[in-house]
C-alpha cells in the first residue's frame, strides 16, 4: 500500500507541477507514504515508535556525509562560475570541441575523470558543470548533454578501484576487488561501446550551432568575465588533489576556496556588483565572495539564454535537495522498521526458477530498492545480503552476484528523482531527473546487459553439458 500510494502521488504531482515537482510536492508525497507505512506498522504491531526513530537515525546518519558534500558542491559551483573558471572552460571548450562530436567526447572525458577519481559526484560537480555549459552554448538539448555526462561519470564510478560503490559491492559479497572489476568488464565494456555509438549517431545528426552564435557566446563571456588560460590552474590543482586521494570533502572545500580567491583577484567588478552595498575595497570583495559561496547570484550578461547559464545557487540552492533526501530517508526508515521491505524481498525470491531468473530478479531488486530505500549504498548491501545464500545454493560464483548488484543498483540510482544520486545530479547540473533520465543510455542499458550476459552464459553451459 505505501508503495502504491507513493507511485500514485508522484504521478499526480508530476502531472501538476512538471519540472517543479522536486521543489516540495515530491517531499509531501514521501511524507504521506511514510505515514501510511508507519500507521499500518503500528496498527499491526510490526514495529514500535522507538524502532522507527532508531531506523530513522541510522538512515539520516548514513547520508550525513552526502549532505555535507552537497553543500560543498553548491559552494563550488558558485565559486567556479563567478571566479571565471567555468566560463573559461566553456570558452576554450567551444573552440576545441566539434559540435558533432560533443556528446561522445563529453561521455569519454567524464568516464576518464571518474575512473581516476572513483567518484561520479566529484566528476559531475567539476568537469561535468563545464561540459554542461559547453553543450548548452552549442545548442544541445539539455537532456542529451546531461545524459552523456552522467553516462560517462557512472561508467568510471562503476569500474574504478577507487570507487566506494565498487569496493562496497565486492566486499559485501566477499569477492576480491580486482576479480570483481575484471568480471564487470564483460558487461560494462559492451554497454559503454553501445552508449558511445548512440551518442555518436545523435551528435552527427545534430545541426551545428552557427558560427555567429558561437562567436556571440564567446564575446559575451569575454565581456562579462576575465577569461585567461591561467584560470585553468584551478581545475589542474583540483585534479592534483584528487590524484593525491584526499577525501571528497577536502577536495571540494579546497577547490571552492581556490575558486573564491580567484574571483576576488580576477573578477572584482562582478563581486562588487553581487555585494550590492556601499562598502569599499577589500570588505566589498569579501562580502561578494561569501554571497557567491552561500547564496544565489544572477548576472546580467545582456543575453537572456546566457543569464541562465551563468546563474549560480550556492549552498542555499542545495537546501531543497537536502529536504528531499531527509524525506526519502523518512520513507526508507518506515519501510525498514515495519518489516515491509523484508516482506517484499522474500516475495521477490519466490520468482527465482533458475540462473537467468535469479540474475534478472537480482537486477530488478537493485532497481526496486533504489526506488524504495532512495539510497544506492543500501540497495547494494540489501541485494548482496539477501541473494548471497541463493547464489551459493545454485553453485554460482560470488563475482556474478557482485557484478549484478553493480550493474543494477549502482547505475540506476541516478535515474530515480527521490534517490540521493538522482536528487544530487539534478541539482548540480540544473536539469530535472525526468528530463535527463531517458538519455542516460549507459545507466538503463547496464541492468539489461547483465541479464543478457547471464542468458548467454547459461545457454553456453547447457550446450557444453
Amino acid at each position: 500500500m505505501p508503495l502504491v500510494i507513493l507511485v500514485a502521488l508522484i504521478a499526480v504531482v508530476v502531472s501538476i507541477f512538471g519540472d517543479e515537482t522536486l521543489s516540495g510536492a515530491s517531499q509531501i508525497s514521501l511524507i504521506v507514504a511514510t505515514s501510511v507505512s508507519l500507521g499500518i506498522g503500528l496498527w499491526r504491531k510490526t514495529t514500535t515508535w522507538d524502532d522507527f526513530e532508531k531506523a530513522l537515525s541510522d538512515k539520516i546518519g548514513g547520508v550525513s556525509g552526502g549532505i555535507i558534500i552537497l553543500l560543498l558542491i553548491g559552494a563550488l559551483g558558485g565559486a567556479w562560475m563567478v571566479g571565471g573558471i567555468v566560463p573559461t572552460l566553456i570558452y576554450y571548450g567551444m573552440e576545441i570541441m566539434s559540435p558533432q562530436w560533443f556528446l561522445v567526447s563529453a561521455c569519454v572525458i567524464c568516464a576518464m575523470v571518474s575512473v581516476l577519481t572513483g567518484s561520479s559526484w566529484t566528476t559531475i560537480a567539476t568537469i561535468g558543470i563545464a561540459l554542461m555549459g559547453i553543450g548548452q552554448a552549442l545548442g544541445f538539448n539539455e537532456g542529451w548533454a546531461a545524459g552523456a555526462i552522467i553516462s560517462g561519470a557512472y561508467f568510471g564510478d562503476k569500474i574504478s578501484p577507487l570507487s566506494d560503490t565498487t569496493v562496497l559491492a565486492s566486499s559485501t559479497v566477499g569477492t576480491p576487488l580486482f576479480t570483481h572489476i575484471r568480471y564487470m568488464l564483460y558487461t560494462t565494456v559492451p554497454t559503454f561501446l553501445i552508449t558511445l555509438l548512440i551518442f555518436t549517431f545523435e551528435g552527427l545528426g545534430q545541426t551545428p550551432a552557427s558560427s555567429e552564435h558561437v562567436q556571440m557566446v564567446e564575446e559575451t563571456l569575454q565581456q562579462t568575465f576575465f577569461i585567461s588560460p591561467w584560470l585553468l590552474m584551478v581545475p589542474v590543482c583540483t585534479a592534483v588533489l584528487i590524484a593525491m586521494r584526499l577525501p571528497s570533502m577536502v577536495v571540494l572545500f579546497l577547490a571552492t576556496l581556490m575558486g573564491a580567491l580567484t574571483a576576488a583577484f580576477t573578477q572584482g567588478a562582478l563581486l562588487d556588483e553581487i555585494a550590492g552595498t556601499d562598502l569599499e575595497g577589500f570588505s566589498q570583495r569579501i562580502r561578494g565572495a561569501l554571497i557567491v559561496v552561500y547564496g544565489k547570484t544572477n548576472l546580467d550578461t545582456g543575453v537572456p539564454e546566457l543569464n541562465d547559464l551563468v546563474a549560480t545557487r550556492g549552498m542555499a540552492g542545495m537546501l531543497g535537495t537536502i529536504w528531499l533526501i531527509i524525506c526519502a530517508m523518512l520513507f526508507g526508515a518506515a519501510m525498514t522498521a515495519t518489516g515491509m521491505l523484508d516482506t517484499i524481498m522474500k516475495a521477490l525470491l519466490r520468482l527465482v526458477q533458475g540462473v537467468v531468473s535469479l540474475v534478472a530478479t537480482t537486477a530488478f531488486t537493485g532497481v526496486f530498492l533504489n526506488i524504495v530505500s532512495a539510497d544506492q549504498y543500501l540497495s547494494i548491501i540489501l541485494s548482496a545480503t539477501m541473494f548471497g545464500p541463493t547464489y551459493k545454493r545454485y553453485g554460482l560464483p560470488s563475482k556474478l552476484l557482485s557484478r549484478t548488484c553493480e550493474d543494477s543498483a549502482t547505475v540506476t540510482s541516478v535515474l530515480i528523482p527521490w534517490n540521493t544520486c538522482g536528487m544530487t545530479q539534478s541539482s548540480v547540473l540544473g536539469v530535472s531527473t525526468m528530463v535527463y533520465a531517458p538519455f542516460c543510455v549507459f545507466c538503463y542499458l547496464s541492468p539489461i546487459m547483465t541479464v543478457v550476459a547471464a542468458f548467454f552464459t547459461s545457454l553456453s553451459s547447457k550446450q557444453e553439458k
